[in-house]
């Protein structure tokens, strides 16, 4: 259902967003959401260097 959603719903939501938080406060809003989408992705690949780690901690003990 979520994925039927067309260009008349997009421009829709983004009024509503525009009434709700003015035109001065998107940017904000934008760049908070952008940091938390780095910050997510940094912690994702945190997570795959610490395996990456590991697999070779348990090769060298062998």
């Amino acid at each position: 259902m979520l994925l039927m959603i067309g260009t008349t719903e997009i421009i829709i939501i983004a009024l509503i967003i525009l009434l709700l938080f003015g035109g001065s406060q998107i940017p904000k809003l934008m760049k908070g959401i952008g940091k938390g989408v780095k910050s997510y992705k940094d912690g994702l690949n945190g997570i795959d260097d610490e395996e990456v780690d590991d697999k070779k901690k348990d090769r060298k003990d062998d």
